[in-house]
């Protein structure tokens, strides 16, 4: 599914994005320079109606300080290390993954499978490479 058909289901997307490497330069414990496209393009999805969840590793005072960092970018997240409501609902209880439609990270890799054989690692750049590369 691209990023970019999201809307054509029924339910709104929801989008996990990492924090360090992803939204800003990775300089762990610092905070490196924001990814503007990436912000953009999570700012424009949330406008036509996505959920966005912070999805990082940073907890205490420096998941505090991230998402501060988000708030003066304008970034606002539904959750935040968290599923959503619905997603509890659905599953009758909370797991350490968070589900999302797309997960935008710094150290993903695309998995494609065809029936029960794997087919395609995605290794190259996809529609993302705009967004991810800073």
């Amino acid at each position: 599914m691209k990023i970019f058909d999201l809307y054509e289901r029924e339910a709104l997307p929801i989008i996990a994005v990492d924090f360090d490497g992803t939204l800003c330069r990775d300089e762990y414990p610092e905070i490196g320079e924001a990814n503007a496209v990436l912000i953009r393009y999570l700012k424009n999805q949330k406008r036509k109606g996505a959920r966005l969840i912070l999805w990082t590793c940073r907890n205490g005072r420096l998941l505090e300080q991230a998402v501060e960092w988000c708030r003066r970018h304008r970034l606002e997240f539904d959750a935040v290390n968290e599923n959503l409501p619905e997603i509890l609902k659905r599953y009758g209880g909370d797991s350490r993954k968070i589900y999302a439609d797309v997960y935008i990270d710094d150290k993903s890799v695309a998995v494609k499978y065809e029936g029960f054989g794997l087919r395609k690692i995605a290794g190259g750049y996809t529609e993302a490479e705009q967004i991810l590369r800073y």
